[in-house]
């Protein structure tokens, strides 16, 4: 697992792919801290290692990244059981507020480079 602060490059999302889905990364956003953590084979364990680390569950959402479109629409999806929160009004996998979608994508391109 890999918290991004600062920036990752597609290159090492690749190298990430392909040891794990091969073409697929799962990550957690916080949206309140603005980083991402990459690199673990499911969304529940980045959550739980953000909330260790001092996140607040509110602020978090799963996606996943597809290293080869870096650039494309489909870079970014929005599907992760954790974001399954009725307390939020988000009924289903995606994220159903436009607004936080925005700010993750926001979020990935400060810190997703090629």
């Amino acid at each position: 697992m890999k918290t991004i602060d600062t920036t990752i490059s597609t290159p090492e999302l690749l190298a990430m792919a392909e040891k794990m889905y091969g073409n697929l990364v799962k990550a957690v956003v916080d949206l309140q801290r603005n980083i991402l953590v990459v690199d673990a084979e499911m969304h529940a364990d980045e959550e739980q290692y953000l909330l260790e680390q001092g996140s607040k569950q509110n602020d978090l959402w799963g996606i996943n990244l597809y290293p080869s479109k870096f650039g494309a629409d489909d870079f970014i999806e929005f599907d992760s059981m954790i974001n399954i929160r009725p307390r939020q009004q988000n009924m289903s996998r995606g994220i159903d507020n436009p607004k936080i979608r925005e700010q993750i994508v926001k979020l990935v391109r400060e810190k997703v480079i090629a």
